[in-house]
């Protein structure tokens, strides 16, 4: 059991929102010991990273440190998102903090609880697709992996609206947003033991009984609106964080 109150939060993009937005993101690693017991990283925490065998890319570095002091209060466990799944086993070993690039299982309570980022379920466009392909490929990791670091983030930088479908068209999210709500429906029918599914990627916030007794969790981006989510073996909450409260 990983706990009994699990704070989920992703899509935070770090280094890539405001200054503002990311000082803001520390603070609530800090408060996270006071919102639940043990937390949930759900993919997308920051804009770029990649585990190389002896660096760590410098943009990446504060919420690093603030992840191992945050690790010795509670558990924390990670999945992968399209924009840092190339963790490889840095954060199981420097930090012991259990590491997914696709799914991850734990419970909550006694309620079986599957994660995933969800990049590959509610893509429309066909190039999304294929780099959702290309960069969970491990020859793609390997031969990225022999580039020097400062050119390798050099290419990122200039490919980065690549690495997902970044279509703010309402109409295109309303159908991800669909998409996404299907695909965890039939996997909950496939897979009775799972209270609970949590996907994001699409950046919208959604809570929906799929099943009876039986939820699909989206907290939303926090890079939009500082969104998270609360969940307990009885009760799954969307929340917003600022840095003087906690609002539904």
């Amino acid at each position: 059991m990983l706990g009994t109150r699990l704070v989920v939060v992703s899509d935070a993009h770090f280094g890539a929102s405001s200054a503002e937005l990311d000082q803001s993101f520390l603070r609530f690693l800090e408060r996270v010991p006071s919102l639940g017991d043990c937390l949930l990283i759900n993919g997308d925490l920051y804009d770029f990273w990649f585990s190389y065998r002896r660096v760590i890319p410098r943009t990446g570095f504060a919420v690093t440190a603030a992840l191992a002091a945050l690790r010795r209060k509670v558990p924390i466990v990670m999945t992968g998102g399209n924009h840092d799944r190339w963790g490889d086993s840095f954060w199981q070993k420097e930090l012991e903090i259990p590491y997914s690039p696709g799914e991850t299982t734990f419970t909550i309570g006694s309620t079986r609880v599957l994660a995933l980022h969800g990049d590959g379920v509610a893509e429309e466009h066909r190039s999304a697709k294929i780099m959702h392909r290309i960069t969970s490929h491990p020859l793609a990791t390997w031969l990225y992996r022999a580039v020097h670091p400062d050119v390798g983030i050099w290419l990122v930088d200039r490919m980065s609206r690549h690495l997902a479908d970044c279509t703010r068209d309402p109409a295109v999210l309303d159908r991800a947003q669909t998409r996404q709500a299907d695909w965890a429906r039939a996997r909950l029918e496939a897979d009775p033991s799972i209270g609970l599914l949590i996907m994001s990627h699409t950046h919208r916030p959604t809570l929906a009984e799929l099943l009876p007794g039986r939820r699909y969790l989206n907290p939303g981006a926090w890079i939009e609106g500082r969104r998270f989510a609360v969940v307990t073996e009885s009760s799954v909450q969307l929340e917003v964080f600022d840095d003087e409260s906690v609002t539904a």
